[in-house]
Formats: C-alpha cells, structure tokens, sequence
C-alpha cells in the first residue's frame, strides 16, 4: 500500500491527496451505473426541433430553414440558464480591476465583494448581491439519440468541437467563456442525449484567475515561458504521466490529478484560446474511447475547457475529462482539497494500455 502524498497543482496551487490505500475501503454502495433510456420523448433528436427554444446555430450542410431537421449540430438557448442575457445598451455590473498583468481575472473582480469596501471609510455591506448576466447555451453534438461521445465517428465528433469553438468565439465580448459537458445521471446531466454547454459570464472565475496569475507570474520570473508549456515538456521526457502524444497535443494523467482517471489534453505549441485553435479532436475521441474500454460503454464523465480570460495574451488552453466513478465526500466539500484513491502514475499505465 503506497503512503499518502500531499500534491501541488502547478497551474492553481491546489492541494491534492493521493491516496491509493483507500481504494481497498469496503464499498457497500453502487456508483455510476447507468443505463440510456432512449430516444423517446427526447427534445434534442432530429425532427423534435419545436421542443426547444429557436435556434441560435446549426451546421446544416445541406441548407433548409431554422429549426428544420438537416443539421450536424444545433445551438439554442439553455431552458435553465443560470445567467440570463442583459437588455440591450445594459453595461456590466462586474468591476474591471486588472492584475499586475493587466488582466481582468482579477480575485477582486466584483462590485458585489464587501472586501472591496473594507476600508475604514466606509462599512462593507456583507451581503450584497448583483443580478447574474451572461449567456448560457446548449449545443446538441448530433442529430442521432448518441448518449456517448464515444459513440461519435470522427466527422461526427470533429462536427461537435467545431460548434463547441464557433459558440466560444460566439460569445468572445464575456468576461469568461466556459464550456463543459456533462455525460451520464452521476454527472450531472439532466439529458442523456450527448450535448455540451457554453457558460458566458461577466467575472472571471476564482480558479481561472489564479490559474492565469500564475501562469502570468512564472512568465515573468522566466522572461516569457510557458508554464503549461515546461509542464508538459518535463512530463513528456519523465513519461510516467503521460497516456499518448501526436503531432497536435498530448494526453497525461496530471501531476495533481483530483480525480481517478483525470486526463488533460495539452496542445503541444502553446495557445491561449481553445476556440481560436483546431488541434485536439482526434486525441479527445481516443481519450474517451480509452474510458469507454476501461469503465463500460457508455461511461458517465465530465469535461471541461480552460481558455484564456477576455484581454489575455499569455495563457496555454487545456481540456480536462474525468470518468464519474464515485461522489464527493464531505472531506472534499468542508476543505476544498481533494483525496484521489488512484494515482495519476497508475492510472496513465492502465489508460495506456486501453488507448491504441
């Protein structure tokens, strides 16, 4: 049994617990199974388009009209957003307070953070709010009832991350562009039919503006490198980590993984912006098929994309997937550190055997 490790993410300084001795816990409790329901009733097939919201983007090849049938991958809004679009002519209620870098992803980015009224002046109000502006999206990856990316051919998923990157560049005034997909009932997924989500928000999230301030600060104690970029070079020469590499990117178990099975996806010359480069596809369809061969078809997980912030020029997008294989304990909710049973070493070694 391998002691516990306390891990450092380079990229936040989060605090990670790579625990691998309590995988052998008794486990009295199912976790993750599932079970597609099908196509019946499902407003995201092909043909049931008057069950969602007018379309904002489809990639219909052959032509035809709005909301039609004929399409690749459709857009419209979210029926539950959890930001709703300003009125026109209505400015930001986010405060632009820029970094040493001159960023926006400031920690104090908020008019509504009492801490920026803490003066002696004047008496912070501790419970301020501001309505929560923004655009939230679903894009639909295929016509078909897929409940897996994995169930995607090339085309079909290269179609699906081009509607990804067009609905980020779409939404390129917000503060901050975040797209996720949710896959299975453990993931978060209210539908099973495969779909991602694009999050655009007025304020920077905490997470993403340490990531930038961090990679803003090694840039400058290193007269302009890259922090993602000397990551994945020394995990490229170690090998321990890494799962599969080509000409575009690389796939490695992180360093800090939070997760079991965490697996990022670096482009290999550094970009700041995701939706502003096109390289990645191919190895997201053979990461997910390795989860597919390891965990079952269809595998419940979730993704996600760090891009660059609005008004930054120095950053290294990445995307994150992790398989859903157990919830969060109260641990990780009460201290904002995770404990990882398995470790990235270990679960490099398995994926790569999986991967082809």
């Amino acid at each position: 049994m391998a002691d516990p490790q306390i891990r450092i993410d380079q990229l936040t300084g989060g605090r990670v617990l790579v625990a691998p001795g309590r995988s052998e816990r008794p486990d009295d409790f199912g976790f993750g199974d599932w079970r597609p329901a099908g196509r019946e009733g499902c407003p995201f097939c092909e043909g049931n388009e008057s069950a969602t919201p007018p379309e904002m983007e489809a990639n219909r090849p052959g032509g035809g009209e709005p909301d039609s049938p004929g399409w690749l991958t459709r857009t419209v809004p979210n029926l539950y957003p959890a930001v709703l679009p300003r009125e026109d002519g209505g400015e930001e209620t986010a405060r632009k307070v820029p970094d040493r870098a001159g960023a926006e992803s400031s920690a104090f980015s908020s008019p509504a953070d009492p801490l920026l009224a803490s003066g002696r002046s004047s008496e912070p109000d501790m419970f301020a709010s501001r309505p929560a502006h923004g655009s939230h999206e679903v894009i639909i990856n295929a016509p078909e009832h897929l409940a897996s990316l994995a169930e995607l051919d090339e085309a079909g998923l290269a179609a699906a991350v081009s509607a990804w990157r067009s609905r980020m560049r779409a939404n390129g005034d917000a503060a901050y562009v975040q797209l996720i997909l949710n896959q299975g009932p453990e993931s978060g997924a209210s539908l099973e039919h495969s779909h991602a989500q694009v999050g655009a928000m007025e304020f920077v999230p905490p997470t993403v503006a340490r990531e930038r301030e961090r990679v803003g600060a090694y840039r400058e104690r290193t007269a302009g490198a890259s922090l993602l970029g000397e990551i994945l070079r020394e995990e490229i020469r170690r090998g321990d980590r890494l799962v599969a590499i080509d000409e575009e990117v690389a796939l490695i178990c992180p360093w800090a993984s939070r997760h079991p099975y965490e697996m990022r996806i670096i482009p290999r010359r550094p970009t700041a912006r995701f939706e502003e480069d096109e390289g990645g596809v191919s190895m997201l369809g053979r990461a997910v098929a390795a989860l597919t061969e390891v965990f079952g078809d269809p595998c419940q997980l979730n993704l996600w994309v760090r891009t660059a912030p609005r008004g930054v020029e120095h950053f290294h997008w990445h995307l994150d997937l992790i398989p859903r294989l157990e919830p969060a304990s109260a641990f990780e909710m009460a201290t904002g550190v995770d404990i990882n049973i398995v470790s990235p070493e270990s679960a490099a070694a398995t994926l790569r055997a999986a991967i082809g």
